[in-house]
């Protein structure tokens, strides 16, 4: 139902009685802007009750109102090859930027609901007790390795990202019991990060990934979290499953911070007071 919703809604328009059809009308003006929109936003667009709303949701199949934002941001698919699926080649900068960000709204309500959260207490427990950390990914995913090392060297243990294929195999071989790897792909399906994940549990690390479900490379891991995007990365641009990944990554530091306790929030402020002088003062009002 999700890839052709937008039709079936132009069809049964002329069928919808009239509450639902002012609904209807809504999403179709602008489907992407219609996807950001929370349910009292959308019925008083509509000028309709939030109940109204649901019903409409629930007569074309969804379970509810979130539910049915994530098959409307799928729907928006057929767009340009190798940008996102949400765009199409005659949009204006209004109409692709609500776009890209609906459709990353949607994911992330999507992914928040799929997540594992005994996955992520896992996870949040490998990584209090590591000796050592080593962040490793690919192209997009390389980005959000680095913004991990940003986030992970406050925790006052040895951490570092990698992005080039030859210095993470290098980096798996040399790990001892003690060290966690956390690589991040999206496809789970590069050939190098499977192979690296192997041999770094072979080493001796404990091996985290944030990947597809049943990916190859999930199935080399120590333990995963899997997260599932209508993103198709072998076409197209990856856009939320980036977002996706960063978020996880915030959840993860905000769990070690957690168990760190209060004793290491010194630590943590010593860190961001020295900041301060790399700064400009905030200019007071009325100066």
């Amino acid at each position: 139902m999700a890839h052709d919703l937008l039709d079936r809604l132009r069809e049964r328009l002329e069928e919808l009685n009239r509450s639902e059809r002012k609904v209807a009308n809504v999403i179709l003006e602008d489907p992407a802007v219609a996807t950001s929109l929370s349910i009292a936003s959308l019925a008083q667009a509509a000028s309709v009750s939030e109940p109204t709303v649901n019903r409409f949701c629930r007569n074309f199949g969804a379970k509810g109102y979130p539910d049915f934002k994530i098959k409307l941001a799928q729907s928006l698919a057929g767009g340009t090859p190798y940008v996102t699926r949400a765009v199409e080649p005659g949009d204006t900068a209004t109409q692709y930027t609500h776009k890209i960000f609906g459709a990353t709204i949607a994911a992330l309500d999507e992914a928040q609901r799929e997540v594992d959260m005994a996955a992520v207490e896992r996870m949040v427990d490998y990584l209090t007790q590591a000796k050592q950390i080593h962040f490793f990914g690919l192209g997009a995913s390389g980005a959000v390795a680095q913004d991990a090392q940003h986030k992970f060297f406050r925790f006052n243990l040895p951490v570092m990202a990698y992005v080039d294929v030859l210095m993470q195999r290098m980096v798996a071989a040399a790990c001892h019991t003690g060290d966690v790897v956390v690589i991040i792909s999206y496809t789970g399906r590069t050939r190098e990060l499977v192979d690296i994940a192997r041999v770094a549990r072979e080493a001796g690390a404990v091996v985290l990934g944030i990947t597809a479900p049943n990916s190859p490379l999930s199935l080399e891991c120590t333990s995963t979290l899997e997260v599932a995007t209508p993103e198709d990365t072998d076409h197209y641009m990856p856009m939320t499953s980036r977002m996706i990944q960063l978020t996880l990554i915030d959840a993860l530091a905000t769990g070690v911070t957690l168990r760190r306790g209060e004793d290491f929030l010194p630590h943590l402020k010593k860190i961001k007071d020295s900041l301060r002088d790399t700064r400009f003062p905030v200019e007071k009002a009325g100066k």
